[in-house]
């Protein structure tokens, strides 16, 4: 029997913030991938590993965690005054889909250093020495994304002193601007799709629980720790060795998902895994972080643990931390609340790894809350580059 030989793709695997992905500009892709569409779906699945039943795997690029298990694809921008294109793709670990359906905000930051190491960027817009601010168009949500590059010597400069909790070693710190990150490109166009602040959501098999459900970053449920049993303080082992709380977590994303329009049917979830996240939040209190590092309740605004892809975050995805930001400057929000409540431009929250701050002005235009802009730093560094091998028949 004949099997056919496998082929390389040029590509670049890249820590981002707290993740790490497998990174092709479109030209290099084979044919077939160019376009969305079931071959490229299946590309990037066997690049990754998946579907792997034994949730490790061991036969692709992937690190069997919904931090990395993503591909991003580059391009030149077909937007007016954008740089780049960046396409996102979160793979599923057991299952055999690509989910399209949001961004991923740690990834937005490998997305600028890489489009410059790509040569994505116009030569004369690359300073010797500085920043190079490069203009992402984010084509899962059609949005804006500003990023701060630091260049020395024309390259980007990937060393530095910037620390990151979730991230073992420091690196050059990257600032992001999420523009206009609220309604997430969604249809409806409302930051809060019920139109509150804070909703009652009937949750099957668990109750009736306060939510604030909000579109921005990414479209995500929150809830009180208290309410489902919990203090804020929880580390991923906590969760994710527990089968019965990540049900009860997905009903409750599932619920926030059909009540904010974004599924029509409870089965939909299935293949949205991606989207709506589900977060929990709590007031500020002292806790031991992954590291084994104590974290004062003075030193935070608030608690925050959120779920990706049906596990909780080891850290925070930057497009929820761009959520919680939101939230939190809008006066009644359970975010808000948790933080004490009141206006405020900026909040600092404790994750399972650490704190982190991001910033977010809020205002309300004509009775609707919108947000023009979220700012938050990140690193990023290439760990490889060179070609991704597939066999020849897997796409």
């Amino acid at each position: 029997m004949t099997h056919a030989p496998q082929i390389k793709v040029p590509a670049t695997y890249i820590r981002g913030g707290t993740s790490k992905g497998v990174f092709f500009r479109l030209q290099d892709l084979p044919a077939s991938c160019q376009q969305p569409g079931p071959a490229r779906d299946k590309l990037f699945m066997r690049v990754i590993g998946s579907p792997d039943p034994y949730a490790a795997h061991i036969d692709g690029m992937g690190g069997a965690t919904s931090s990395t298990s993503k591909c991003v694809i580059l391009s030149k921008s077909s937007v007016p005054d954008h740089d780049v294109d960046y396409l996102y793709g979160q793979v599923s670990i057991d299952k055999a889909f690509v989910d399209w359906s949001g961004n991923c905000g740690n990834l937005s930051t490998a997305a600028g250093a890489f489009a410059l190491h790509a040569g994505l960027v116009d030569a004369s817009r690359i300073p010797e020495n500085g920043i190079c601010v490069v203009r992402i168009w984010q084509a899962n949500i059609r949005k804006t994304i500003i990023a701060h590059v630091p260049v020395t010597n024309g390259q980007v400069q990937e060393t530095g002193d910037f620390e990151l909790d979730g991230v073992t070693f420091p690196a050059a710190e990257i600032v992001l601007e999420f523009m206009d990150p609220s309604d997430d490109g969604e249809e409806g166009g409302s930051m809060f799709p019920t139109g509150n602040l804070v909703d009652e959501l009937e949750v099957p098999g668990i109750g009736t629980l306060k939510a604030t459900m909000i579109t921005a970053g990414i479209p995500t449920v929150f809830v009180n720790a208290a309410d489902i049993g919990y203090t804020g303080t929880e580390l991923r082992e906590q969760i994710n060795t527990d089968p019965e709380a990540l049900k009860r977590f997905e009903a409750i994303r599932i619920a926030g998902a059909l009540r904010m329009g974004l599924i029509k049917t409870p089965e939909e979830a299935a293949t949205r895994q991606h989207t709506p996240k589900i977060a929990f939040v709590a007031p500020p209190t002292d806790y031991v972080s992954s590291s084994g590092k104590t974290i004062k309740a003075s030193e935070i605004d608030l608690l925050v643990r959120a779920l990706s892809m049906g596990k909780l975050h080891h850290a925070m995805m930057g497009t929820a931390a761009v959520a919680i930001g939101t939230a939190a400057a809008v006066p009644g929000t359970l975010v808000n609340l948790a933080a004490g409540g009141g206006a405020r431009e900026a909040v600092r929250f404790g994750h399972p790894s650490g704190t982190l701050r991001v910033g977010a002005a809020a205002a309300q235009v004509d009775g609707q809350w919108t947000v023009t802009k979220a700012i938050m730093s990140r690193s990023a560094r290439i760990v490889m580059e060179g070609w991704v091998r597939v066999p020849g028949d897997a796409f």
